[in-house]
């Protein structure tokens, strides 16, 4: 009987260990998926570790980072209230949880977290920051300005301090010291995109358009692919009465985004100013396309449909129009003259008579003192607004009287942008950062690029694909998009087809080429690597394997690099609020130098070997593909990884060799020979690289160049 219970403890104590690995193993293959922005796919296996250990404070906690990604903020609550719950000494737990009660205007919520976080982490700037901005955003001004007085003393030369301070003055109606702040803080930073547009918001609110073309033209500079400084130069051109300056903006943006609702209305409104009636039509045609309920877009396409001699369609946008604001007396006059083209008589006479009914009825309103101003005025309103304001509206604003009024962005969405920088946009966006083009993947999807046009080909890869031995065509790209939720399923499903073929057969090195890819698609980067070892030990000059090896070994060793630099993770998040959530609990203290020494010298090995290992898969690939072009990139990229530009620069030479027009080699050989000091050898491959697509190459050459 003792055996038998010592027999049975053992077992249990196995399977307890199994299941301990295997949810390790899982939570793992979560956080490689949140690491590398592929969101919904991490839930999913954060849900598994919840199911199998509801205990743990971890999954929880990634779990709310998702979400918050995922704009999912009472979600994120709910999962750092479940962290919190289980392991109260978190501060990264209270951070997220600020962040989403702050994303849900609970503002007090959220300052209460940041407190209770900052109990943990003293002087941690980031939440500091977010404490700030919260106590602004509920107009607690003192309390604000205390957390400055705090972020100043701590970090003064940290230019988001002065930026967002700046603007708080401004929400208190202090220009002088608004301005005061915003020029310490390009003084400071002067590379950060968003401190010349936030400036130039306040030049503009201070009728200094010239001071707001300036700052807007360096933001832009800096930023190229940020559509709203386009916008908003647009408008300040426009003010400037450089209307085909203006007109050039909206177009930028247009190529950029082209259901841009903004431009798609402005642009609408300036080609009307300037008589370009059809183009015209064709920009309100796309508004209504995408907001049916735009009645300023209707009429504007009305007018311009009367213009053209189209009376019908004049008729039939001016009925929308008036079924929406049956008061609004142009409409009814508009009308009238559109029917009297169609000969309908008796129906313009009809909108002339209720027109002036209309009216006379407002009149007597106002005597007896039961209305305002006319229906179709703004009356002293209008003559008493400044300048822009006459000739722009807010997007939200539906005041019909307001058809021919260019369009800017709402106060509000303005406002959260003067002091929001620090926490809107991706962390790695914050700083105009000078980044090599990332390496490249062989997979099935990849993320729809605005500016870059570039088809990416080989024909070893064609050649593969026309004997369709996957189930999917493979693609090359460096853009490669994460996985939705009906993807995943499908890969997960394609994992067990491929097994069950492989059970069928063993030797079938395509099934297990394909569970490979499936594997790395859902971030399981162990499995992968393994079906990859199995696809090279069947057919050793499989060109895909080697390639897709070393980029999942790269991959592995970026995850594993993040975690080992410091005690806690960082983690992007790309929503209304933007942290660096940091993660820890795990390292190991070592308790004499010597001990630290000999692991700072493992990991250097260890890193070296790693690099080795990528870098032979690479030169497999090429040796058996001397012309597949995006070997020679991605080992290049490794090699200046390793500050081993020379060597990075010849690959990069031999992939231009093989296609002259191949933008990122251009762009990443440009970087470089900077580093190199060759700065006119950089600055020609960066020139080229902007010249077929790469515009970021700009904004560094001009910065070289000053």
């Amino acid at each position: 009987m003792k055996k038998l219970i010592l027999w049975l403890a053992f077992q249990l104590c196995s399977l307890s260990l199994l299941a301990q690995i295997n949810t390790d193993r899982v939570l793992a293959i979560g956080r490689n998926a949140l690491y590398f922005e592929d969101y919904v796919l991490s839930i999913q296996y954060f849900n598994q570790v919840i199911r199998s250990k509801p205990w743990l404070a971890e999954p929880y906690f990634f779990r709310a980072v998702a979400k918050i990604n995922l704009d999912d903020y009472k979600g994120a609550e709910d999962d750092c209230t479940a962290c919190i719950e289980r392991n109260p000494f978190l501060p990264q737990a209270y951070y997220a949880r600020g962040i989403a009660r702050q994303s849900m205007e609970n503002y007090d919520g959220a300052i209460a977290d940041y407190e209770k976080g900052l109990e943990f982490k003293r002087g941690d700037r980031q939440m500091m920051v977010n404490e700030a901005v919260a106590f602004i955003q509920k107009k607690d001004y003192d309390g604000a300005k205390k957390v400055f007085e705090k972020l100043m003393a701590a970090f003064p030369k940290y230019s988001m301090n002065y930026l967002s301070r700046g603007a708080m003055y401004l929400e208190e109606g202090d220009t002088i010291k608004a301005l005061e702040d915003y020029d310490q803080a390009v003084k400071l930073d002067p590379y950060y995109a968003p401190a010349y547009g936030n400036r130039a918001i306040l030049h503009y609110q201070m009728q200094d358009f010239k001071g707001a073309l300036s700052d807007l033209n360096e933001a832009i500079r800096l930023n190229p692919r940020e559509s709203g400084y386009y916008i908003n130069r647009g408008l300040v051109r426009y003010q400037l009465n450089n209307l085909r300056g203006a007109m050039a903006d909206y177009d930028q943006v247009i190529s950029m985004d082209k259901d841009n609702l903004i431009a798609r209305f402005n642009r609408g409104l300036l080609r009307f100013q300037v008589g370009d009636n059809n183009r015209a039509i064709e920009d309100f045609d796309v508004v209504l396309q995408l907001e049916p309920d735009n009645y300023m877009a209707y009429y504007n396409r009305a007018l311009l449909r009367y213009e053209t001699g189209d009376y019908a369609g004049a008729v039939a946008d001016y009925d929308m129009v008036l079924n929406e604001y049956p008061n609004f007396l142009p409409g009814y006059y508009s009308r009238s003259e559109a029917k009297k083209k169609l000969g309908d008589y008796a129906g313009a006479d009809r909108d002339v008579w209720t027109a002036y009914k209309k009216e006379e009825q407002a009149k007597k309103d106002r005597t007896a003192g039961k209305g305002g101003a006319s229906p179709s005025s703004t009356g002293k309103a209008q003559a008493s607004a400044t300048s822009d304001e006459r000739n722009t509206r807010e997007r939200s604003d539906k005041n019909i009287d307001k058809f021919n009024r260019l369009v800017v962005y709402d106060k509000e969405e303005e406002r959260k942008s003067k002091y929001q920088n620090e926490v809107r946009g991706r962390v790695q966006d914050r700083n105009v950062r000078v980044d090599l083009e990332p390496q490249f993947i062989l997979t099935y999807y990849e993320k729809a690029d605005l500016v870059k046009k570039q088809l990416y080909y080989s024909k070893m890869l064609d050649d593969f694909n026309k004997r369709r031995v996957l189930r999917m065509k493979l693609i090359v790209t460096n853009e490669e998009a994460a996985l939705t939720e009906d993807q995943i399923a499908s890969h997960f499903a394609s994992i067990d087809s491929y097994s069950a073929a492989i059970g069928r057969n063993p030797e079938d090195a395509n099934a297990y080429l394909g569970r490979a890819i499936d594997y790395m698609l859902v971030q399981d980067f162990a499995s992968a690597l393994k079906d990859y070892d199995k696809v090279l030990e069947l057919d050793p000059t499989s060109v895909i394997a080697y390639f897709n090896r070393a980029v999942v070994r790269y991959k592995q060793m970026q995850y594993d690099d993040s975690n080992r630099q410091s005690e806690i993770m960082d983690l992007n998040v790309p929503s209304h609020q933007t942290m660096s959530f940091r993660y820890g609990g795990h390292t190991q203290q070592i308790g004499s130098a010597v001990n630290k020494e000999q692991m700072r010298e493992a990991e250097e090995k260890e890193r070296a070997y790693k690099h080795e290992m990528i870098t032979r898969d690479y030169d497999m690939a090429i040796k058996y593909d001397p012309d597949f072009i995006y070997a020679y990139f991605n080992r290049a990229n490794l090699r200046c990884a390793l500050r081993d530009y020379r060597a990075a620069i010849t690959d990069y030479t031999e992939a231009i060799e093989r296609d002259p027009e191949f933008a990122e080699a251009y762009f990443n050989r440009g970087l470089a020979h900077l580093s190199q000091g060759n700065t006119n050898q950089g600055i020609a491959d960066l020139s080229k690289a902007g010249e077929l697509g790469i515009v970021n190459a700009y904004s560094i050459i001009k910065r070289m160049m000053e």
